[in-house]
């Protein structure tokens, strides 16, 4: 087995069963890519291959040069063990029904256990054959709308290969580059703040200084304030009660 292949083995097949429109086909492989699925499976797209529609639409997707051209279904699904069948259409078959959150959970599980699951798209128009959903073990559907329920076959495509990823965490560039404020850096603000208050009549009346006290700590506890935050804070706090120099306001 090749390293290409090993690599695949690690995510579910995308079988796309007689796509029709070469867009549709290059707006999946490029959210496939996006989620970093890399197995697609095409089996006779109905305006040949390569289609430069498709490549044009795929955006530099790997997929587009990488994708597994097939003549029947047969050879889509070599090395699966087992299907998934994508449908918006009840199919009047006694067979699991899953969310696509659901079937991808179920999927990482038979991956984990070194199966390969393979998920079945069929065409624009006409959808999955009934043989096809016949040969899947559960059928998979979304929520959608009853009165407009046909879904665009990249957007399903879409769909699944979020959940795919759904559990991941954020990406690295988008987690906070401040550290989260410590209790002890908190209380000191909190004392700061409250201490201002105080000399302004804030608490009044005094009775319900408790009160307002934890009200305040609350809302700031929910923040998640960082270190230079409760400097800022601070700073904004001393301020507005001494001013700074020059930088002072003078109000009639």
């Amino acid at each position: 087995m090749s390293s290409d292949d090993t690599a695949r083995m690690k995510a579910p097949a995308f079988v796309l069963v007689n796509p029709q429109m070469g867009e549709n086909i290059g707006a999946a492989m490029r959210v496939m890519a996006n989620f970093g699925l890399d197995d697609l499976r095409l089996v006779a797209p109905r305006d040949g291959w390569p289609n430069e529609r498709a490549e044009a639409m795929s955006a530099g997707s790997p997929l587009y040069k990488e994708a597994k051209l097939c003549a029947d279904v047969d050879a889509a699904v070599e090395g699966c063990t087992v299907l998934y069948a994508t449908t918006a259409r009840p199919r009047g078959m006694v067979k699991p029904v899953m969310t696509a959150r659901e079937a991808m959970a179920e999927a990482r599980g038979l991956i984990a256990a070194g199966q390969k699951p393979a998920f079945l798209f069929g065409a624009e128009k006409s959808g999955l054959p009934n043989e096809l959903v016949a040969r899947s073990r559960a059928i998979l559907t979304l929520p959608v709308e009853p009165g407009f329920a046909s879904l665009n076959l990249a957007m399903a495509v879409g769909v699944l290969a979020h959940e795919w990823r759904a559990g991941d965490p954020p990406p690295e560039e988008f987690r906070p580059l401040e550290e989260a404020a410590d209790a002890v850096q908190l209380h000191r603000m909190y004392e700061h703040f409250e201490d201002e208050l105080e000399r302004a009549g804030f608490f009044f009346p005094p009775e319900k200084k408790p009160l307002m006290t934890q009200n305040l700590r609350n809302m700031f506890a929910r923040a998640g304030l960082t270190e230079q935050e409760v400097r800022t804070f601070r700073g904004a706090i001393k301020a507005l009660t001494i001013g700074r120099g020059k930088a002072r306001v003078v109000r009639d």
